[in-house]
C-alpha cells in the first residue's frame, strides 16, 4: 500500500528505488545514496512485492519511506506508483542494482542548474563487474526500431562533453515530477523492459529534450533482478515492448519505414547463432505483442495527437547507421538552444 508523505521540509529530490528481491545489492545501493553529498533529497524505496523478505528487511536499516506492495506492479507500474507518492521537485530513479558515486546527486543537480529549460537528465553508467567499461551513455533508438544503451560494454572514453540523448535510461535518471506526470509516466502495460524508452520517446514528441550528464556516474549489474540480459524474462519482454514502441509512437510517415526495416532487425537478431536458442522466446513475445496491439493503437491516439515535434524532428533524432545498432555506438548531439531555457 502506498505510504503517506513525510510533513518534513519538502525536499528537491526524490530518489525511487524499486526492489524485487535484490538482496545484497539493495544495501550497496542504499549505503551510496546515504554517503550522497548532496544531502536534499529523500529516499523511497518500494518494495515491489518481493518473494524475500530480505528487501524489506534491508531497506529498514536506513533512513527511507519504504512502501511494501502487495503485487508485483512492475517496474512500469512502481515507477509510476513513486511519482505519485514523491515530495520532491525532480523525480530521481536508480536501480536497486546500482552503486551511485558519493557526488552522483550533486552532479545531477549541477547539470540542471546549467540547462535551467531542460527537464530531463541521465547519467554516465559504468559496469559494475568492469569499471572501465561502458554500461550506458543514454538511450538510443535507431531507426530500425531497436533502441539500445549507447556505448554498452565499450571502453568508457571518461570525459565525455554534455549533449542530448535520444532517452534516458531509467537505471539513472532525472526528471522533472510534473513532467513524469503529465506525459502520463510509464506505460503500464509494458510491465518491465523499454518504458524508459517509451517515455523518452514521448519526451521527443513533445519537444523536450534529456541531457546526458557524464559527470554524474553510477556502477551497474544490470538485468541482476530479473535472471539476467538473457534471460527468458528479459527476452520476451524486451521483444514485445520494443514492437509496441514503433506503433505506439513512431510518426505516421515514418512508419512505412520503420516498421519493416524493425521486423527484419527483429529476424535478423534472432537468427544469429548466440541467439538461435532463443527462438521460441522471440515468437511468443512477437504473438504477444500483435494480442496487445490493439490497446497500444488505442495510447498512439492521444500520443501522437499531442505531438509537438515534427516528422523531420524525430528522423533527426533517430540514429540511421547500421554501424551504430550492430556497434552500440553512443549517439550524444549537441545541445540546441531551448526556447524553455531562454525564457527563464
Amino acid at each position: 500500500m502506498d505510504e503517506a508523505a513525510p510533513e518534513d521540509k519538502t525536499p528537491l529530490l526524490t530518489v525511487c528505488v524499486i526492489a524485487y528481491n535484490s538482496g545484497p545489492m539493495l544495501r550497496r545501493c542504499l549505503e551510496s545514496l546515504a554517503a550522497q553529498s548532496f544531502r536534499e533529497f529523500e529516499t523511497l524505496v518500494i518494495d515491489n512485492a518481493s518473494p524475500d523478505p530480505a528487501d524489506a528487511q534491508v531497506a529498514g536499516d536506513f533512513a527511507v519511506r519504504l512502501v511494501r506492495n502487495a503485487e508485483n506492479l512492475g517496474f512500469a507500474g512502481a515507477g509510476n506508483q513513486g511519482a505519485r507518492l514523491a515530495c520532491g521537485r525532480w523525480y530521481v530513479l536508480l536501480n536497486p542494482d546500482a552503486v551511485a558515486r558519493s557526488d552522483w546527486l550533486a552532479e545531477l543537480v549541477a547539470a540542471a542548474g546549467r540547462h535551467p529549460g531542460v527537464r530531463s537528465f541521465t547519467s554516465r553508467q559504468l559496469m559494475a563487474e568492469d569499471p572501465s567499461l561502458l554500461d550506458g551513455l543514454g538511450d538510443v533508438m535507431s531507426g530500425y526500431g531497436i533502441p539500445y544503451r549507447g556505448g554498452f560494454l565499450t571502453p568508457d572514453p571518461g570525459d565525455t562533453p554534455e549533449g542530448e540523448v535520444f532517452s534516458p535510461c531509467g537505471a539513472a535518471m532525472m526528471i522533472d515530477r510534473a513532467l513524469f506526470l503529465e506525459t502520463g509516466g510509464f506505460d503500464e502495460q509494458f510491465f518491465c523492459y523499454g518504458e524508459d524508452v517509451d517515455l523518452g520517446y514521448r519526451l521527443q514528441l513533445a519537444g523536450e529534450p534529456t541531457i546526458l550528464a557524464p559527470r554524474a556516474v553510477i556502477h551497474h549489474v544490470g538485468s541482476a533482478t530479473s535472471g539476467g540480459r538473457r534471460s527468458e524474462f528479459a527476452v520476451f519482454h524486451g521483444v514485445r515492448n520494443r514492437f509496441w514502441v514503433v506503433a505506439k509512437d513512431t510518426p505516421g510517415p515514418l512508419l512505412p519505414l520503420v516498421v519493416p526495416l524493425h521486423l527484419a532487425a527483429v529476424v535478423y537478431i534472432a537468427l544469429r547463432k548466440a541467439n538461435r536458442d532463443q527462438l521460441g522466446t522471440v515468437w511468443r513475445a512477437f504473438l504477444a505483442a500483435c494480442l496487445g496491439l490493439p490497446q497500444v493503437l488505442r495510447t498512439r491516439a492521444g500520443v501522437q495527437r499531442a505531438r509537438r515535434a515534427s516528422t523531420l524532428d524525430i528522423a533527426r533524432a533517430l540514429t540511421w547507421d547500421p554501424r551504430d545498432l550492430t556497434g552500440r555506438r553512443p549517439v550524444v548531439r549537441p545541445i540546441r538552444p531551448s526556447s524553455r531555457s531562454a525564457g527563464a
